[in-house]
């Protein structure tokens, strides 16, 4: 059994992950979705970090999965427990001492231009849904520099979704070799991929955990 800590974007929350603990869960996996305290303006990274820590306990066997925004938090939590593999699901990669702010100039990141890059493949209900559930990012987390001076030394790997209008695929991949020097692995689906195509991440998910052991 490993034990899924699933990270949230900005804005979002553990609900963002319902269908891919249900999934999970039905494999004999624990699924941890936790919510982050962005709507806490005097919360910083490691408030963020807190709640990932304090929700895993000491369970073993640990994949933490970091989603958009959550790709700042994940890697912080693999400094404070043990963690067997660092999943970055169409997520942002900072770099040392970088704020959110500046992470979009310095990645060279351009607007889409498309009205709906979040739920354009999501089904309405769905997506109506989680519109509902959207949190304001308020933190003082996106505000601070990036604490960690290099990349933890986990085993890392970037999934990037190819219809997404976020982070469109070509600059993922671009995203993923400089700033990490990984290639990026890929699957069908937009941004919001845990809520269009559950089992498929799940499945991917699954297999991650399984060849890190």
């Amino acid at each position: 059994m490993t034990t899924f800590a699933l990270i949230h974007g900005g804005g979002g929350s553990a609900w963002d992950w319902h269908l891919i603990a249900a999934e999970l869960s039905k494999a004999g996996h624990e699924p941890i979705a936790v919510d982050l305290p962005c709507e806490d303006e005097s919360a910083g990274w490691t408030e963020y970090v807190d709640a990932v820590v304090q929700a895993t306990g000491t369970r073993g066997d640990v994949v933490v999965v970091g989603h958009s925004l959550g790709g700042f938090t994940a890697p912080l939590v693999c400094e404070r427990i043990p963690v067997d593999l660092l999943v970055l699901v169409a997520a942002m990669i900072p770099a040392p001492g970088e704020a959110f702010a500046d992470w979009w100039a310095n990645t060279a990141h351009q607007e889409s231009g498309d009205d709906d890059v979040f739920y354009h493949d999501v089904s309405p209900d769905i997506a109506a849904e989680a519109r509902r559930r959207e949190r304001d990012e308020a933190s003082r987390a996106l505000r601070e520099p990036w604490p960690l001076d290099a990349w933890p030394d986990t085993p890392t790997r970037y999934l990037l979704c190819r219809e997404d209008r976020m982070f469109p695929a070509p600059w993922a991949r671009r995203h993923a070799q400089q700033r990490l020097g990984i290639d990026a692995d890929e699957m069908a689906g937009g941004h919001y991929v845990a809520l269009s195509r559950p089992r498929e991440l799940a499945g991917k998910l699954m297999t991650y955990a399984a060849a890190a052991r």
